[in-house]
């Protein structure tokens, strides 16, 4: 309690004497000196007091003991944490990512285990009225006990269980102990008490995973996954402690910006969810200093948990400054008091922050087009959402450190992105994500924890889930980078296109119990506890017409309405008329191998070949080693080193090369499809590709490596998610080139295109079209020309001589945005195309370090790679057409220009044909 606080509750008891200046008399100063004497002893006898009223909190993190039921494992296990952690942690069991461990420690996962722990409880917490356990995450089924008494259980990683223990507490040493169940069996168990059959019963043969994970409510991939391993993890994964009080306890604080439209008036709506231990009446102030906004309400709270909604109106002589979406505009924050006092004693005294923006899903009828709309308005303007897909990003959520998720974000609003969809599989992340999104601007799109299955709806199943809806929703929904709930990841389209062979006569028991699930209980638990951003039931889906269907259409990835995942490994995806022009492409992706120097760690000489088991083992898409050969082919050759290492890297390199082109093309058709309608499709507003980063060292969709290194594809997504950006294609023999423009002003540019020759560093021609107009939020055509014309009047240039080159200008002459290219052939059959040397020096300068490039001959996809020295390059993966070019390096530790430049390599295209 603070001083002025203790002087409240002093002032309201006629306890503070108020000193006069006048000069005292004799008299008075007899009585001064008594009262003051008696005001030092009263003092001294309520500090005592107030020290024993305030609350006391007391974390039970750290050290506890760890033990399977043989008895054959004991051993030390940090809180928070995991068993497999806490294995490896104590020398029992290497790093479950090395080789084929994932296999070899599958017995962990099928073992129960207990984890333990003393601790010492002072006499004056004990003495307070209320004492809460709290486990802020417990993974996953488990009982628990305090001193033998059992207090409770637990079903739902994704909630926090708190248990009142102060009955169960002694002063003095205590014994908490959390036995834990096998999830796999648990899983199993679950499964064989249900009636009928949930699908899917287990995961493809390839993934090497468990079976029944929908039967659990933990992290859905810990079971497998397409690009992870199975890792069903076990423990207590987030933090536990001891809340003790005499009052009230405040477990939720939720300020939500609410705009009234009618009025121009903003008001935030505060959500106080408090523990107290008996009914009182009091009153709360709430108030926003900065904007000079400031109401009292009144406050009444039963015994128990209660939860109060007040509504402060933010004062209209006030300008608010909003938060924008990056590229748009800052991400302002307010700062939010929250003080509630009784009879002029304060005894809740928190602050919150306050964020100002709206949200809008618009789902509307287009002019020429069959279907409605799918894009988000922030703040009133339409906003492209551009990004990537988020998994977690360690398969043992212990592990992922503060410094590798603001490296990841980071990296994602480095490559140009504003939007991440935190994906269904996986776990609703921590706060530090969501706070690092509020303040670099990316906006989330929020799935629910139900991935690509179906799930039951018995009483205890929907239970839980209402009660992990409700506090993951609560604890988000004060964030502004959250934009939007989802309710599951694609289980709509599971459904509707029999992904599970259900049938014909069972499939309206299913439906009704997709309906039971996402409609009836989480949309409407949403949709009471948030009105201020838009639910979605599924993710694909076609949104409102999904609705008018029945809440699963009978096609939900129809282009004309919501969103749509699109993938296909076996047409060629240089060519953008094999994809969906969507309203809204929220999955779409290629696979890649990640760089030698991530895989290193994890594996052994004999493993450094595409054939080998390790790399059959690590790959857990079927047939994905091999579409992604198959796709590369299309365009390139394969690489033919004799050197069977040699072989494996370049292998490795030619698969991001294949991956970056292939994304490219898809996401650049997106972004130029804005504007559109063509044959009534088009007005994408969105392309989240799949996916940004990965849970371990494997092949993969990401565009960012496990450890943080960029790949090939995230280099490239910086140029395709620039907020200005030409693109180039070819249609019917056309040549044509679209300003995308993302900025909200309009601009006046002309494209400037140049043509080279394979086998020549000197350009061949350049051309200019006339200035247009172009404006925000648009994307127009501003170069048009028959491709025969455009070759022809460059002279020598026929398709397999020459590419193109391009980039934007002003009348001024300044280039917007980045240049980018277009290939008139497959690079394998570019006549010309010779093996650049290319020689590199680095030297350190004021920003870090620079790399100087210096080429014999044109050369494509130039890969500078520095090992495991961890950073990015400011370019990386280009087309060098120049003689000489200079591209930044950014260390994310302590480094030299000697260290780098031994660690360098330089690779382009044609370094991976040939002997040796």
């Amino acid at each position: 309690m603070t001083d002025l606080h203790k002087q409240s509750l002093l002032s309201s008891l006629g306890l503070v004497h108020v000193w006069s200046l006048e000069k005292p008399n004799t008299m008075t100063k007899a009585v001064n000196t008594s009262l003051l004497a008696f005001s030092c002893l009263f003092f001294v006898v309520l500090s005592l007091f107030l020290s024993v009223a305030e609350p006391q909190r007391q974390s039970l993190n750290g050290k506890w003991r760890l033990s399977n039921t043989s008895g054959s494992v004991c051993l030390p296990a940090e809180v928070p944490g995991c068993v497999h952690s806490a294995l490896q942690l104590q020398g029992f069991i290497q790093d479950p990512y090395f080789r084929f461990n994932d296999a070899v420690y599958r017995w962990i996962a099928l073992e129960n285990w207990t984890y333990t722990t003393t601790f010492t409880v002072s006499a004056v917490l004990r003495a307070k009225q209320k004492v809460l356990l709290i486990f802020e995450g417990v993974d996953t089924v488990a009982f628990i006990s305090l001193n033998g008494i059992t207090i409770g259980e637990t079903d739902n990683m994704f909630c926090e269980y708190d248990f009142s223990v102060r009955d169960q507490l002694k002063v003095g040493d205590n014994e908490l102990r959390v036995d834990f169940r096998s999830p796999v069996y648990y899983a199993a168990e679950r499964r064989k008490a249900h009636p009928y059959r949930v699908p899917p019963d287990c995961p493809p043969d390839v993934q090497r995973g468990e079976c029944h994970v929908n039967f659990i409510r933990k992290e859905q991939s810990s079971f497998s996954w397409d690009w992870g391993p199975s890792f069903p993890t076990t423990g207590l994964w987030r933090g536990v402690r001891l809340e003790a009080f005499d009052l009230l306890h405040v477990v939720q604080v939720s300020p939500v910006p609410l705009y009234n439209l009618s009025s121009s008036a903003w008001s935030v709506q505060v959500d106080l969810l408090v523990d107290a231990v008996q009914a009182t009446r009091s009153h709360v102030t709430l108030s926003v200093p900065e904007l000079e906004s400031e109401q009292s309400f009144p406050l009444e709270l039963l015994s128990g948990k209660t939860k109060n909604s007040f509504v402060l109106h933010i004062n209209a002589s006030r300008q608010v400054k909003l938060w924008w979406p990056r590229g748009y505009g800052d991400q302002s924050a307010y700062s939010l008091l929250i003080r509630a006092h009784q009879d002029g004693v304060v005894f809740l005294n928190t602050e919150s922050r306050v964020y100002f923006r709206t949200v809008e899903l618009v789902q509307e009828a287009i002019v020429g087009s069959p279907g409605l709309s799918f894009y988000f308005r922030i703040n009133g303007k339409p906003i492209f959402l551009k990004g990537s897909n988020w998994i977690p990003a360690h398969a043992f959520q212990d592990q992922i450190s503060s410094a590798v998720l603001k490296n990841l974000l980071q990296s994602a609003v480095d490559a140009n992105m504003n939007a991440l969809r935190v994906w269904g599989g996986g776990v609703y992340e921590q706060d530090l994500f969501y706070e690092i999104c509020d303040q670099l601007g990316i906006m989330v799109w929020q799935d629910l924890m139900f991935a690509c299955a179906m799930y039951p709806t018995e009483d205890q199943f929907i239970h839980t889930v209402r009660e992990e809806v409700l506090q993951q929703v609560r604890r988000l929904k004060s964030h502004p980078s959250v934009i939007i709930w989802s309710g599951n990841n694609e289980n709509e389209a599971a459904l509707a296109t029999d992904w599970f062979n259900i049938p014909a006569s069972q499939k309206p028991m299913y439906v009704k119990d997709y309906v039971t699930l996402y409609v009836d209980n989480i949309k409407k638990l949403v949709e009471e506890e948030d009105q201020s951003r838009p639910f979605l039931v599924s993710s694909p889906t076609n949104g409102a017409e999904s609705e008018q269907e029945g809440w699963v259409a009978a096609n939900p990835y129809d282009p004309h309405y919501g969103d749509v995942h699109f993938y296909s490994y076996s047409l060629d995806c240089w060519d953008w008329k094999t994809f969906p022009r969507a309203r809204f492409a929220s999955e779409y992706g290629f696979q890649s191998w990640p760089s030698f120097s991530t895989l290193q760690p994890v594996s052994r000489r004999d493993d450094w070949s595409y054939d080998s088991s390790f790399s059959a083992h690590r790959q857990h898409h079927e047939d994905g080693n091999q579409q992604m050969l198959r796709q590369a082919a299309i365009h390139f050759n394969l690489p033919n080193s004799t050197d069977p290492f040699k072989l494996f890297t370049d292998t490795l390199y030619i698969t991001q090369v294949m991956q970056a082109q292939c994304v490219k093309t898809q996401t650049e058709f997106y972004r130029r499809s804005r504007s559109e309608i063509v044959e009534g499709k088009g007005h994408t507003m969105g392309a989240l590709y799949w996916q940004l980063n990965d849970i371990w060292q494997a092949p993969s969709w990401s565009s960012i490596e496990f450890g943080g290194k960029w790949k090939l594809l995230h280099y490239f997504a910086q140029s395709f998610f620039a907020a200005v950006l030409p693109v180039g294609f070819e249609d019917d023999d056309t040549m044509l080139i679209y300003v995308v423009s993302d900025v909200l002003e309009d601009l006046k540019l002309r494209a400037v295109v140049t043509v080279y020759s394979w086998s020549d560093l000197n350009p061949v021609c350049t051309l200019r079209s006339n200035l247009h107009p172009v404006s925000g939020g648009s994307a127009v055509p501003v170069f048009k020309q028959l491709v025969a014309a455009l070759l022809a009047g460059c002279g020598r240039c026929t398709r397999l001589t020459c590419l193109l080159m391009f980039h934007l200008e002003d009348e001024g002459g300044i280039q917007h945005g980045p240049t980018n290219h277009h290939y008139m052939c497959s690079p394998k059959d570019a006549r010309g195309l010779q093996k650049a040397n290319i020689t590199a020096m680095v030297q350190e300068d004021d920003s870090g370090f620079s790399v100087t490039l210096r080429s014999s001959s044109v050369a494509p996809f130039v890969w500078l790679d520095v090992g495991n020295i961890p950073g990015r390059f400011t370019s990386n993966g280009f087309l060098m057409v120049s003689a000489n070019r200079t591209v930044g390096f950014h260390a994310w530790r302590p480094t030299s220009a000697a260290e780098l430049s031994n660690a360098l390599t330089v690779t382009s295209l044609m370094d991976v044909y040939g002997a040796g």
